[in-house]
């Protein structure tokens, strides 16, 4: 566990130590381009009132310590035939069993999401399924085998009221 809690120690010091370099500047882009991803350069620029050269150098510094992981757009599942979206905890049979668990599960497309958790779980996981036999398929034949899982809980979402980005707060 003291592994695990040094890991954690250190990334909150990065995160301090980044958090301590974001000015005002940098989270008035970030307002701007986390509500629109294909927003050109140009439009920022002129929003924050500085040059487009000034824009792209503070994007690319915040791509480089790590503030912006990536950008992409967002696919809704229905459209490519997955009618469903559950969630499952994953009990493990020894916490240190950590890494192959996850190294399985990073194999497995259908899976999207993956949260180490305190509480019920070890994980939580965000799966897509195209229908409920697609899902007993995965849950049976991949996820419940991996070496590891002990046990699992589905949890079907219904509806997703909710999905946005963090609040960035000048």
């Amino acid at each position: 566990m003291s592994f695990f809690c040094s890991k954690f120690a250190a990334f909150f010091n990065i995160l301090i130590f980044i958090m301590e370099k974001i000015d005002e500047l940098d989270r008035k882009i970030l307002k701007i381009i986390t509500q629109s991803a294909r927003i050109p350069f140009k439009e920022v620029a002129e929003q924050c009132g500085v040059s487009r050269a000034a824009i792209h150098q503070r994007v690319q510094k915040m791509f480089d310590n790590g503030v912006i992981t990536g950008s992409s757009y967002s696919v809704q599942p229905k459209m490519l035939g997955y009618q469903l979206c559950v969630y499952i905890g994953i009990t493990m049979e020894k916490a240190s069993m950590y890494n192959q668990v996850i190294a399985a599960l990073e194999k497995i497309p259908e899976v999207v999401e993956a949260q180490y958790t305190l509480g019920a779980f070890g994980l939580l996981i965000k799966v897509y399924a195209r229908d409920n036999e697609h899902l007993l398929h995965l849950l049976n034949s991949q996820i419940q085998e991996i070496p590891g899982v002990a046990n699992t809980t589905t949890m079907t979402a219904i509806s997703s009221p909710i999905y946005r980005q963090l609040p960035i707060e000048i």
